[in-house]
């Protein structure tokens, strides 16, 4: 049985911070940060009402009942664990679509706490898609349908971006000052696409909201890391054994970072003093951790799951694969980075995969997988357009969108079918039936995908062929082979 300590919660307070998007990382992001400043300064400011967004109200109704504490099992390796119960959330509330199809149950509730003047924060965990943005342009999807009905009816707002404008809207009615939108979701500049999402949703309702919102709203940019893989039947018994019956418990690694541009009009924690990085510029940590750990989590988990491995811990277990990372990160990845005076990316990449390696996460490659679509354009496009930019090549961003197409077909090397899940996926299943095995004509439909892939990139005839070789090599001869051709490539 691992050695093991346990934390007990704090005392209730006041809500000064929403957070939209109640799920696992959450939970043991952001909500514990705030835990361990409330418990270390009682601060009592500063509790959190979390809402679900998504179809899954039974969450909130379990949190509900269970006080809306929990448990975040904290792993430093199989053997050691750190066991937090959280009870920084004060109210947790249901927004999204439920077993009947009936939508926003609390959604009054949610945006009258909003427009609260007490509400000084909103931060969103709602995932790259939940933002509604073209990945390639970043552009609002206006015709997206959920998009489409909160223009339609902007008081009753579906999407976090359409909550963020009502919310904003009222406050702007009643005189009150702005809240501070902070994102903590893996995209680029996540405040400034937050901002235009925001910004281009409401010119629909209400040019003058619009540009009050543009400004007078801060929008900071943030970086988080911690790897929260989805909790499995062996978590919650691991977690029985040592006495916690949860059934809200969340797990995740020891190591936890976030560096969050300090630009809060309203106020804030002071978040510095549970380690917390303020700075002026987040962007060269956020491009550092996108392209470096996410990249390298999306590569194990396009090429790992077409193998039949379910997990990150059993990819890096793989000597090729392990390999193929460390590569990637250090000549396809680190060198399109400009970071500060410092910052060893080499050191970080060998920390990158230690991580991968902790046997006490079970951090499945299906999870990874979900919404490459919007995802691989920040890991993986941005650096290889650089690359191409001066000439040079990305074998492994090839190979890794070989094995990102095969996946989105549905079904691995070995025939086996799988969900795709993903906003394209539809798209992708058209693509596929009409292109078959056609290796030229299937790379080539997925890079006219001008809302995936920058046009720059798709018109690169060394990187389009280098998709194509290495699809076919890995369709026709299997992971070891690419991985093989690619050494010599």
């Amino acid at each position: 049985m691992p050695s093991h300590r346990i934390e007990t919660s704090s005392k209730s307070g006041e809500v000064g911070v929403v957070h939209l998007g109640l799920g696992a990382f959450h939970r043991a992001h952001q909500a514990a940060y705030l835990e361990r400043y409330r418990q270390r300064t009682g601060d009592s400011e500063w509790g959190v009402c979390s809402a679900n967004l998504r179809a899954s109200i039974g969450l909130v109704d379990g949190l509900r009942a269970a006080g809306h504490r929990y448990h975040v099992a904290e792993y430093a390796d199989s053997e050691s664990l750190t066991l937090r119960e959280i009870g920084v959330i004060e109210e947790m509330l249901f927004t999204g679509c439920d077993t009947e199809g009936n939508w926003g149950r609390d959604r009054e509730a949610l945006l009258s706490r909003m427009a609260s003047a007490d509400t000084r924060i909103v931060t969103l965990t709602v995932t790259e898609k939940g933002y509604f943005l073209n990945p390639a342009s970043g552009e609002l999807r206006n015709d997206d349908p959920m998009i489409a009905a909160d223009i339609a009816a902007p008081k009753q707002p579906r999407t976090a971006p359409g909550l963020l404008v009502e919310a904003l809207a009222r406050r702007h009615k009643a005189g009150i000052a702005p809240f501070t939108v902070l994102s903590c979701d893996n995209m680029p500049d996540n405040g400034k696409r937050t901002r235009q999402a925001v910004v281009q949703l409401a010119e629909h309702q209400d040019p003058d909201l619009a540009s009050w919102i543009a400004d007078e709203v801060a929008f900071p940019c943030s970086m988080v890391d911690r790897i929260v893989p989805a909790m499995t039947d062996a978590d919650f018994e691991r977690l029985a054994a040592l006495g916690v019956n949860d059934p809200n418990a969340v797990v995740c690694e020891a190591f936890t970072q976030w560096v969050v541009e300090d630009h809060f009009p309203a106020g804030r924690p002071s978040w510095e003093a549970e380690g917390v990085e303020m700075v002026a510029d987040v962007a060269p940590f956020e491009t550092m951790k996108l392209r470096m750990l996410n990249g390298s989590h999306s590569l194990l988990a396009y090429l790992g799951a077409l193998a039949g491995i379910e997990t990150v811990y059993e990819c890096v277990q793989h000597a090729k694969l392990r390999a193929l990372l460390h590569r990637y990160m250090l000549e396809e990845a680190a060198p399109t980075l400009e970071m500060p005076e410092g910052i060893d990316l080499d050191a970080y990449a060998d920390s990158l995969l230690a991580r991968f390696a902790n046997d006490s996460l079970r951090h499945r490659l299906h999870q990874i997988a979900m919404d490459g679509s919007q995802k691989l354009p920040q890991r993986w496009l941005s650096a290889a357009l650089k690359r191409a930019g001066v000439g040079q090549s990305s074998p492994c961003v090839a190979l890794g969108m070989a094995a990102w197409i095969r996946y989105t077909s549905g079904e691995d090397l070995m025939g086996n079918r799988h969900p795709v899940d993903d906003p394209l996926a539809q798209r992708f299943q058209s693509i596929h039936h009409a292109h078959g095995r056609d290796a030229d004509a299937l790379v080539a439909a997925y890079l006219a995908m001008d809302d995936v892939v920058p046009s720059e990139l798709a018109t690169n005839k060394a990187f389009a062929q280098a998709v194509v070789t290495a699809y076919q090599t890995l369709t026709q001869e299997g992971l070891e082979e690419a991985l093989a051709a690619l050494k010599h490539g």
